[in-house]
């Protein structure tokens, strides 16, 4: 329920506030006073695109803010799964620029316009000719009759475990999809794959290969660099371990005489020991490095054999090529294990449709079954406003498993007698449309929880009688969701339990539209002037008062 609507710097709109009552509201006010400006700021907060055109002062943003009582409107899901803090009071705006930039909110959560349009639809039907027009889309018609028939819970078991089929359908699609095309390959990827299996690669063998292969292609010069430094250090005449030793004598000999010596003869010492070490590891290394032509072809052979592998594969290492050997095992294992996955998956598929269609045969019994009772109440309905000539029919036809079931409802209407009915997009007026909707929304009114709905001059080509019984209609649709109509009759504006004037005020230097909340005198005048003009006489302000005694 709306509880407070604001809208500033919106077109002619300075600064407007309202509070509609909970029930029936009635708008009432001189053409192009600021009603269908009002019901353009109302869109913005539907999720309309902004126009920087609207801003009334470029010097200021538009502002347009809704405060809705959504208690009663189960919306905890659709603001968790929109990440918005929820509250039993929801508050919408609209921000807009005088560059058309605009800013929405959602409990002061910024918010797309994606998401603001389910969850503000939840909350405002705007009954409008332009809006009938949705009567004619069949998915509109089969919620209408899921409505009647209260098939809510069973809709949403349907849906949910048509999203669970799809998501099978598409799963096997591509399993299927998948192994196809590693058939047409799997003799070569089978090639491929038994050759890098018989290659027996192993992680960090390649630079392990190409070190010794280093070493065995330049022993020669090793060794000889080995025999030189060997006899620098230990073999030749005055060779480095000779020296080194005859220093560390000399130094012990001083040492009896000064103990400053002490700590440099045992880092000599050290040295020699470490020398020494080196001298018998340098030696060793030399013993184990021999020219060996079969192992360095051995060597050869197995890193041309890697070479190859990694240019056929365009790639460096051999931990990319047991990659992909990884990947190749697992396109064959594909292949050879693709039947027995597709096989389970195909009966996982057929029981899913199984269970699809038992809900939806539910679904289908139900919606059918329905038909007769909201056909004849539209009928009443219909002749109660103003159309009695007028036929309609609902085909339920069967059709292969859809997002809606099995259904392909059709809504087949005529507004006159001999005329057989025909589609929705094919026949009636803007009129004729909008007051079959209305019948529709009335019927429905009882069925569920609807958001507030403003009708916008719902009396288009009607009066008398017929605009007394489409105000009934409102009146008693008001006393479970809260209506707001904007009307141009006075049959229809005595009716309202709260009543709202809009007008120009042309005092300042541009006009601006306003509106007020009227007092029972100030509902007496206005009807009045609906009745007999600007200056009503006191007849017609008698008739106003029994009007709206007698509502």
């Amino acid at each position: 329920m709306l509880k407070h609507l604001f809208i500033k710097n919106y077109a002619l709109i300075k600064e407007l506030e309202m509070h509609p009552g909970k029930n029936l509201n009635v708008i009432t006010g001189e053409t192009g006073a600021g009603k269908s400006i009002m019901l353009g700021a109302i869109g913005l907060l539907l999720g309309s695109r902004a126009d920087s055109k609207i801003v009334f002062d470029e010097n200021e943003k538009c502002i347009i803010e809704g405060i809705f009582d959504i208690k009663n409107y189960d919306l905890q899901p659709a603001f968790e799964a929109a990440n918005i803090d929820y509250s039993d009071e929801c508050i919408i705006r609209r921000e807009v620029s005088d560059s058309g930039k605009s800013r929405a909110f959602i409990n002061d959560t910024p918010v797309t316009l994606d998401v603001l349009k389910p969850i503000a639809s939840s909350l405002i039907d705007i009954h409008s000719q332009h809006e009938t027009l949705l009567l004619a889309h069949p998915g509109f018609q089969i919620s209408v009759l899921d409505a009647y028939a209260e098939n809510n819970k069973l809709v949403q078991e349907y849906k949910k475990k048509y999203k669970e089929y799809k998501t099978l359908e598409a799963s096997y699609r591509e399993l299927i999809h998948a192994i196809g095309e590693q058939k047409k390959q799997f003799d070569y990827h089978s090639f491929l794959l038994n050759e890098l299996t018989e290659a027996a690669l192993h992680e960090h063998e390649q630079e392990a290969l190409e070190q010794e292969l280093n070493t065995l292609n330049n022993a020669e010069h090793i060794k000889s660099k080995i025999s030189s430094a060997l006899c620098l250090l230990s073999d030749g005449e005055q060779n480095v371990l000779s020296s080194l030793a005859s220093a560390e004598r000399q130094i012990e000999q001083v040492c009896a005489n000064s103990s400053l010596f002490i700590s440099l003869k045992d880092r000599l010492h050290s040295t020699l020991i470490e020398l020494k070490d080196i001298v018998a590891e340098v030696e060793t290394l030399s013993e184990r490095i021999q020219y060996d032509p079969e192992r360095a072809l051995m060597l050869q052979q197995r890193l041309d054999k890697i070479y190859h592998l990694q240019k056929k594969h365009n790639v460096n290492t051999i931990s990319e090529l047991l990659q992909i050997k990884d990947e190749l095992e697992a396109k064959v294992e594909m292949v050879v294990t693709g039947e027995n996955e597709t096989s389970q998956l195909k009966e996982k598929l057929n029981k899913s449709y199984d269970e699809l269609l038992r809900i939806a045969n539910d679904l289908s019994r139900k919606r059918k079954q329905s038909v007769p009772d909201i056909t004849q109440e539209l009928q009443k309905l219909l002749a109660d406003v103003g159309m009695p000539q007028a036929t309609i029919n609902i085909e339920v036809n069967s059709s292969d498993p859809g997002p809606n079931g099995i259904d392909h409802v059709n809504f087949l209407f005529s507004a006159n007698k001999g005329v057989p009915p025909q589609e929705l997009r094919n026949v009636a007026s803007g009129g004729e449309f909008s007051r079959l909707m209305l019948c529709l929304k009335y019927i429905l009114a009882v069925k569920t929880s609807m958001p507030t709905i403003i009708f916008d001059e719902i009396d288009t080509g009607i009066s008398g009688e017929v605009a007394i019984r489409v105000g009934k209609m409102l009146q008693e649709m008001s006393a479970r969701h809260q209506v707001i109509s904007i009307t141009h009759l006075p049959q229809m504006a005595c009716l309202g339990d709260t009543h709202f004037f809009v007008y120009k005020d042309n005092s300042s230097s541009r006009s601006v539209s306003k509106i007020k909340k009227l007092n029972t005198d100030e509902r007496i005048r206005e009807i009045a002037k609906m009745i007999g003009g600007e200056n009503p006489s006191d007849t017609v302000i008698k008739n106003a008062k029994e009007m709206l005694r007698t509502s």
